[in-house]
């Protein structure tokens, strides 16, 4: 393997093969508390990623994984070689052996990005790719000079085949605690002429919520995309209707806080189902009305990202296939018609399995930051947990080490969960991610309201729930007006987690580079604006980051 790859490459180190993640499970860990912590093996050099060892380890060499083949940048001949070279190799080794139709190089999401082929192969052909990229090389290099053959080693078309992971899917009185209503009072800060991209489940097009400003409506130029129906070979007009359901209902919750806007004057019924406990204990759900509901930068257009299918399911493939959609939209950066992107999703990291922050969905983050476009992430909701302890037993307690891919992510903005409107007294959310990172970065980088949320409920969603387990659940239908005649509603629901911290984020920022247009393009100053400017929660480092968003401060500062 040459050792002149790319120096994240050069830092990479592996899992070990006996380490349990049991630990940040909410239930007691299978893991035994005398086992050693760390053995020296878990810093061998791999081309199969330590993971996707263990999980083939784990299910047998005849089960399809999912997989991302990471191309060598110094094979000869560049990257379009190598993924020739594999792409020949992969259907060689399946030929006839073929388990399923879906088995094998996935063509049309692997279109996307220059850099990976996305698949899916067996254990098996996993190991027999490597060997036969293995002769191959040698074949290639004994073709050369003898001098050549003897000082240079063969260069694989692979640099390393990772498992692509399973991605999980990690407003009122929330606005003013970032300070947003202010914002746009004192400034105009509403996120006119902005678009930001939702990288989740999909946005509800039919949500009145984003009818007021057209925040769905965008350029021609500018198509919402599903990453999870690539396989099926649709048009470009079916991807785009497709990104704009959501039958999960994260995504619209997510785009909600971003960005739309409704009024009570637009004759529409504003209405949110809250969850409560009554005297016994029971969880009871009961509607609520509003006048008005907003999000953080009102005006903000919103690129709908489909990377998680209907059940909130999806692999970190789609999300890399999606932000080298966003490359091409902006012309790796020569114009930037996408400003920044929201990821509410992600997946759970161990430190040992490669160097922090350098996983593929890692590196992709940080490349698009350098090409102009503010990306933010939410931290994760594993910060909490129960342990295995020799002297007590199982015992629940906070974690660090926490943060989630892509939060890893150097240039990212790495959001974690606050109180909504009590922050000073509350502090951060037990259940947010802590750092640091693997490698000793800080992160998260800020935090933001994540309980509790109020948001926007697609309306797929709603109608698929029907009744649902609780009393008082909202439906879909219309509600009679005093005069008799059906009223519109608008359906909104309560949410928790780092997932609705981060686009609380999203919107200031988009609120901000609309009155500061200057900034647009300069993601790193834009970072370092946001963070000098955050409210210290007097918390720890490692739970606040910088501390509490402050949008107000952000614009005043510049």
């Amino acid at each position: 393997m040459c050792e002149s790859q790319r120096p994240r490459q050069a830092r990479e180190r592996s899992m070990a093969n006996d380490f349990d993640d049991g630990s940040r499970r909410a239930s007691a860990p299978e893991s035994d508390p005398r086992e050693k912590p760390f053995t020296p093996e878990v810093l061998d050099r791999t081309i199969v990623a330590l993971p996707l060892l263990e999980r083939i380890k784990k299910e047998g060499q005849e089960t399809v994984q999912n997989v991302i083949i990471d191309l060598n940048l110094d094979y000869p001949g560049g990257r379009d070689a190598a993924a020739k070279v594999i792409s020949r190799l992969v259907g060689d080794l399946i030929g006839e052996d073929r388990i399923g139709p879906d088995q094998g190089i996935n063509e049309p999401k692997s279109r996307y990005s220059r850099q990976y082929l996305f698949g899916r192969l067996t254990g098996a052909n996993v190991q027999a790719l490597v060997r036969l990229a293995r002769e191959a090389a040698k074949a290639s290099t004994s073709r050369g000079s003898r001098k050549r053959s003897r000082d240079i080693p063969p260069r694989l078309a692979v640099y390393k085949i990772w498992l692509d992971h399973e991605v999980g899917r990690f407003v009122t009185r929330s606005v003013s605690t970032v300070k947003a209503d202010a914002a746009r009072n004192a400034f105009g800060a509403f996120g006119a002429e902005i678009v930001w991209a939702v990288v989740d489940t999909g946005i509800d097009k039919t949500h009145p919520h984003f009818k007021a400003h057209g925040n769905l409506n965008l350029d021609p130029a500018l198509l919402h995309r599903d990453f999870t129906a690539l396989d099926n070979n649709l048009d470009d007009d079916a991807l785009c209707a497709q990104a704009l359901l959501d039958p999960a209902g994260h995504g619209t919750h997510v785009a909600g806080i971003i960005a739309g806007e409704i009024r009570e004057r637009d004759k529409t019924l504003i209405e949110a189902e809250v969850r409560e406990r009554d005297e016994v204990g029971e969880i009871t759900r009961r509607p609520i009305t509003f006048k008005e509901i907003s999000g953080v930068a009102p005006r903000c257009k919103l690129l709908s990202l489909k990377v998680l299918d209907n059940d909130g399911a999806g692999l970190a493939s789609n999300l890399i296939a999606a932000l080298d959609y966003v490359q091409q939209l902006n012309g790796n950066g020569r114009r930037i018609r996408v400003h920044g992107i929201n990821m509410s999703v992600g997946y759970d990291f161990e430190p040992a399995w490669f160097a922090c922050g350098q996983s593929p969905l890692c590196v992709e983050v940080d490349r698009m930051v350098r090409s102009g476009v503010v990306v933010v992430v939410a931290g994760g909701n594993t910060g909490y947990a129960v342990q295995n302890t020799l002297a007590r037993g199982p015992v629940a307690s906070g974690l660090d080490l926490t943060i989630n891919d892509p939060g890893n992510a150097e240039l990212a903005i790495t959001v974690g969960s606050t109180h909504r409107e009590s922050p000073h007294i509350y502090g951060v959310s037990y259940f947010s991610s802590k750092g640091p990172t693997g490698d000793g970065r800080l992160k998260p980088d800020l935090v933001a309201p994540g309980e509790k949320i109020i948001s926007c409920a697609s309306t797929q969603a709603v109608r698929e729930e029907g009744t649902g387990e609780g009393s008082g659940e909202v439906t879909a239908e219309s509600t009679p007006s005093r005069g008799g005649k059906p009223k519109p509603r608008a359906l909104y629901k309560e949410d928790s987690g780092t997932s609705m911290a981060a686009p609380h984020v999203s919107g200031s920022i988009a609120a901000f580079l609309s009155i500061r247009s200057e900034f647009i393009g300069r993601p790193d100053e834009v970072k370092r604006i946001f963070l000098s400017t955050a409210t210290d929660l007097g918390r720890a480092v490692y739970f606040q980051g910088k501390g509490l968003i402050d949008l107000m401060r952000a614009i005043q500062s510049v």
